[in-house]
């Protein structure tokens, strides 16, 4: 696959902020277009095993990890049969939209979540990119908030220029209906579409990043008028300096 604007940050923002002496985890779905082989991914026993239940079906949850010798870094893979075996990321080879990407990002944001509670890990601040990781801070204010590994935690959401076309599954609120989390909370995914999607994250986010140089114009409104604290885009050379100080900031 061709490197992306998202996927380049994902992979030299957690070595920038970890060499600036922060401890960091890096969490990202094991797409069928990732060779484990080449990789070199293994399956955590210890973290894998547990089903995830999304619409009244239970979804197994897989562990994975490699390690990026060059950066001392470990990368933990959120892998599931049905959700991300296929060897395309969000559409076909044709560019059509998945039907089942809201439960693949359902399964994502939990199975994170849930890694991290195996991990016993509390991390200050929770660094989501992209549209897909748009419930996690939802979950962490609303669904986990009791677990003690959180309490601290401090959600901060980047926007990229990642639309999406089709809106996702119109039963999407009801598959996100928890303890904790009511109807009124994903209201704003009545309709949900991309717009929508980052609107609840935005919600639910103590931060807002701006990054890529050019996002969705309603999306960078709601922004600029949700009262949260945001950083505006920075480029190559300045963005993990521009972040790790926006981190500070929050936390």
């Amino acid at each position: 696959m061709p490197e992306s604007e998202m996927s380049e940050i994902s992979r030299y923002l957690p070595q920038g902020i970890q060499e600036r002496g922060r401890e960091i985890r890096t969490f990202m779905p094991r797409y069928g277009c990732v060779n484990e082989r080449r990789n070199q991914l293994h399956e955590v026993i210890r973290l894998s095993g547990m089903n995830l239940v999304i619409n009244d079906t239970d979804h197994p949850l897989i562990i994975k990890v490699a390690s990026i010798q060059a950066a001392r870094m470990q990368v933990y893979f959120i892998d599931n049969e049905d959700y991300f075996q296929r060897k395309c990321v969000l559409t076909d080879p044709e560019g059509n939209e998945f039907t089942d990407n809201d439960e693949r990002a359902v399964f994502f944001a939990r199975g994170v979540l849930e890694t991290v509670i195996k991990l016993r890990w509390a991390p200050d601040i929770i660094h989501c990119h992209g549209w897909l990781t748009s419930l996690i801070p939802l979950y962490i204010k609303k669904y986990y908030f009791h677990n003690p590994l959180f309490k601290q935690s401090k959600l901060v959401f980047s926007v990229y220029n990642d639309d999406f076309k089709n809106t996702l599954n119109s039963k999407f609120c009801e598959k996100l209906l928890l303890d904790g989390i009511e109807r009124d909370d994903v209201k704003v995914i009545h309709d949900p579409t991309y717009v929508n999607v980052n609107k609840l994250a935005i919600n639910f986010s103590d931060g807002v990043i701006k990054a890529s140089e050019v996002i969705n114009g309603e999306v960078e409104e709601y922004i600029k008028t949700s009262g949260k604290p945001s950083l505006e885009y920075h480029p190559k050379d300045t963005y993990i300096d521009a972040y790790n100080a926006f981190y500070d900031r929050i936390f």
